[in-house]
């Protein structure tokens, strides 16, 4: 985890309105640059990548908080707020251009499929039914 991303998170914090809108970017700016992340051919050292995240987490939002509970965050229903923000949207476009937004829908289906396998929850709720609304508007979009 490198200083620029870390910019680059606090910078899409920084646009939120209140303390908890503030939180619920930095977790999802923070979760997405996670697991696009994880989309490489290279083999991870996750004890070492999760260290290097949970540091920064402490150190951004307090104790209490871990990339685990950011990923749990990103499974469950408060996620979905943030991502149709469009003050979210809009600063994340500006600031993590890396990562696209058409790529949120993509990410969370992953985080939810690897949540689904980790702990057997139903993944059917409000975060199946944003992306599911992502894809026909993209479908929509295309035809």
């Amino acid at each position: 985890m490198n200083e620029e991303l870390k910019k680059k998170v606090l910078a899409v914090t920084q646009c939120g309105m209140n303390k908890e809108e503030a939180v619920g970017f930095f977790r999802v700016a923070l979760g997405l640059y996670y697991l696009a992340g994880l989309m490489t051919k290279e083999t991870l050292d996750f004890k070492r990548l999760d260290r290097d995240f949970n540091r920064f987490i402490y150190h951004a939002i307090g104790k209490g908080h871990s990339i685990t509970s950011v990923l749990q965050f990103m499974s469950g229903e408060k996620v979905v707020p943030v991502v149709e923000s469009k003050r979210f949207l809009n600063a994340y476009a500006e600031h993590c251009p890396e990562v696209p937004l058409e790529n949120i829908p993509f990410l969370l289906g992953l985080n939810l499929g690897v949540a689904k396998d980790l702990s057997k929850i139903d993944v059917r709720g409000p975060v199946a039914d944003y992306i599911e609304r992502q894809r026909l508007l993209r479908e929509a979009a295309e035809s």
